[in-house]
């Protein structure tokens, strides 16, 4: 398969697009971002990379961070996280507050933002020093101890993050939180200010392709946590347009309002993308057409 080829193809047919989304204004430091920035990097199973465009320009993943929280606390609680927060999608924005109030305190699922916060919550309770002992994960898992949080970011969340404090109240309100309002808010704008360029973002997520081991070998989760991570990715990693990606692309995936987005074949490879102008559900326009045209040229998704 000409890997090359194919990323040069997709990104020839879309960088210079008129229509390429509206950058996440909402949190400000984001509305900086230059919205012609495009990257497209592959690194398959076997280690072999490709890559086209910004794919080394690191941007804050925001929501996709979410993903690495949870397998993290899947692996300090294992099933018993189940209890605390659902896995089915709930078909509304990422910051819905109605259903948390309906459902009363159990997130739908872990993707949403009040499922990130109760990760977070159980993140918190047994981190020794949260943000440098996650920080830490990551960086491990990636085998890249460059990656960092974005200080601006992480404050600027800070600054206007009133639905999430609203999420985060709601969680204590109904006993679904265990520390303190304001620390859990703080861990949860940092992970989401995490900077990775689609380079570290691919290998980073390599695990997930791998059976729970990452690229240098190390066993991180068990295959059946993967699966289950994977099967969660599908059906809401893309918060109200999950099942638009899953119809289109075919591959368990997360996006973040970073405009970056990561797929994984298991047993075959790990995709990212980053194109900051996001679509009218908070998904990258660019990287979500980009990711069809992939599996469509390719072949290879998991249907």
């Amino acid at each position: 398969m000409e890997y090359q080829r194919i990323l040069e193809e997709i990104h020839a047919a879309l960088k210079d697009v008129p229509q390429k989304g509206m950058v996440a204004s909402y949190i400000p430091e984001l509305r900086k971002i230059d919205a012609d920035r495009f990257g497209l990097y592959l690194l398959t199973l076997d280690k072999q990379e490709f890559g086209t465009g910004h794919f080394d320009t690191p941007f804050s993943i925001q929501s996709i961070s979410k993903v690495l929280s949870l397998a993290r606390a899947l692996e300090f609680v294992g099933t018993d996280l189940w209890e605390r927060v659902d896995v089915e999608p709930s078909g509304n924005p990422f910051n819905f507050l109605t259903l948390l109030e309906l459902e009363r305190g159990i997130p739908r699922n872990p993707f949403i933002n009040a499922g990130a916060l109760v990760v977070s919550d159980v993140l918190l309770s047994h981190f020794d020093n949260p943000k440098e002992d996650f920080l830490n994960y990551v960086r491990e898992l990636a085998q890249d101890g460059s990656i960092c949080y974005n200080e601006a970011v992480a404050a600027s969340e800070k600054a206007t993050g009133y639905r999430n404090a609203a999420a985060a109240n709601l969680l204590k309100a109904f006993g679904n939180m265990h520390n303190k309002v304001e620390d859990v808010l703080d861990f949860y704008f940092y992970q989401c200010s995490l900077s990775m360029s689609c380079r570290q973002l691919a290998t980073t997520f390599y695990m997930f392709a791998n059976s729970g081991k990452n690229a240098g070998g190390k066993t991180f989760i068990s295959p059946s946590q993967v699966k289950r991570i994977n099967a969660v990715m599908l059906t809401c990693g893309f918060y109200d347009e999950a099942g638009e990606f899953a119809f289109e692309v075919g591959l368990p995936g997360k996006s973040g309002v970073g405009g970056g987005i990561v797929a994984v074949h298991p047993g075959k490879y790990c995709i990212s993308t980053w194109a900051p102008g996001l679509n009218e559900k908070g998904n990258s326009l660019l990287g979500m057409q980009a990711l069809e045209m992939f599996t469509t040229k390719t072949g290879y998704s998991i249907f």
